[in-house]
């Protein structure tokens, strides 16, 4: 899969751009604050339907419009796709391939793509709530129904949420009861697979995570994933995420499911769990045990990587998290490799380093690279060089 073309309208500080883009590297190159990271960030919208810079989506709009129109031509298999966002500042969001209109959550299964940025060392230092969203985009990408599981887990657990909070209010009623259990069966179905999903996915994450750390840092120190799960009695949300060690309940079996302390399946040990917190929940008013309240554990050398690792090697497990990443999607994907975006990278390598990142990303179909100095990039990843100036291209 490769982008062939990208046009903007009004979008962040273009009023109107289009740029072609080669198979291969490309790379972007402008000083700080010109509008190079704005094209890559537009790219990944389109792939994850969310920025890597900002939550609110109406910062995308170019200031003083209603709206931004996200357009790009993708290749793949031999077909021409064109597919396109418009980000409404009020309302709903809109999306078209192939001049359709379609809802804009499908957008996903037409674009892939991986993104690091300088932001994605969060992955590593930040909060849980980070992770959960690595992992969940990333769910999304090799398997686009989830979207729909997802949002419909989100929905429940909000109506769950309400409902207790209604009954610490006036006490549990008779009939809220009846209701509680019927969102709990929902919770559970939804949540299970979630729960599934995100731990096979940290499975398969393992083998090629330890390859491209090695490829990055030069070295192998053990990166390792391991779950912090609710259901098992680990809540990342009430401890400092990342400085705990899990449960020896955690983890994942041989076939993928859940460890636990109980015999069964994820469903029996999220239905134990909800059973033994409800007094708890009743009393806080919210839904305390679920994937909305897991985490990943980032390791190196034994250790949490998370107030333990150095900058260095913090940079080079979020990088590498990411490059695991696009390899998955590459070996799972029927359309050929995610487009890999590497924004702003190269400035924080040293020279043995950005050699063998650019080593690491050549086998790539497409990458897309910024950078404020071409100097900080190989040269090998310099052959097709788009130069931006204050929200234009001048050239490339």
């Amino acid at each position: 899969m490769r982008v062939t073309h990208l046009s903007l309208t009004d979008f962040r500080n273009y009023a109107q751009v289009e740029v072609a883009f080669t198979p291969g590297p490309n790379l972007i190159v402008g000083r700080n604050g010109q509008g190079k990271t704005n094209l890559v960030e537009a790219l990944g919208f389109l792939s994850t339907l969310s920025s890597h810079r900002v939550s609110n989506t109406a910062a995308m709009i170019r200031a003083g419009q209603d709206a931004g129109i996200i357009r790009a031509k993708l290749e793949y298999n031999g077909r021409d796709i064109l597919t396109e966002v418009q980000i409404n500042r009020s309302g709903q969001n809109r999306a078209q391939v192939n001049r359709s209109v379609i809802k804009t959550r499908e957008l996903t299964r037409y674009f892939s793509s991986v993104l690091f940025a300088p932001e994605d060392l969060a992955l590593v230092r930040g909060d849980p709530s980070g992770r959960r969203r690595f992992l969940d985009q990333l769910l999304v990408l090799r398997s686009p129904r989830l979207t729909g599981v997802l949002a419909d887990y989100d929905r429940v657990l909000r109506q769950r949420n309400t409902l207790l909070k209604s009954a610490r209010a006036s006490g549990l009623r008779t009939t809220q009861l009846g209701t509680l259990e019927i969102w709990d069966d929902r919770l559970v179905s939804l949540g299970s697979e979630i729960i599934d999903e995100r731990s096979e996915l940290v499975r398969l994450l393992g083998e090629p995570l330890g390859t491209a750390y090695q490829a990055v840092a030069g070295e192998n120190h053990g990166p390792a994933l391991v779950p912090l799960l609710s259901i098992t009695g680990a809540d990342s949300e009430d401890e400092a995420a990342g400085e705990v060690t899990p449960p020896p309940s955690s983890g994942t079996g041989p076939d993928g499911s859940i460890g636990t302390n109980t015999a069964g399946t994820t469903a029996d040990a999220f239905r134990t769990a909800l059973a033994g917190l409800r007094r708890k929940e009743i009393d806080r008013g919210m839904t305390l045990v679920g994937p909305h309240r897991d985490d990943v554990i980032f390791m190196l050398n034994a250790l949490p990587a998370k107030g333990y690792a150095s900058h260095g090697e913090s940079w080079s497990f979020a990088l590498a998290l990411k490059l695991a990443s696009a390899e998955l999607l590459r070996r799972d994907s029927a359309t050929g490799d995610p487009v890999l975006i590497l924004d702003d990278v190269f400035a924080e390598l040293d020279l043995s380093r950005r050699r063998r990142l650019a080593a690491a990303v050549t086998g790539f179909e497409q990458v897309l690279i910024t950078a404020a100095v071409l100097e900080d990039v190989p040269e090998e990843l310099t052959a097709h060089t788009i130069h931006i100036h204050a929200g234009a291209v001048v050239d490339g």
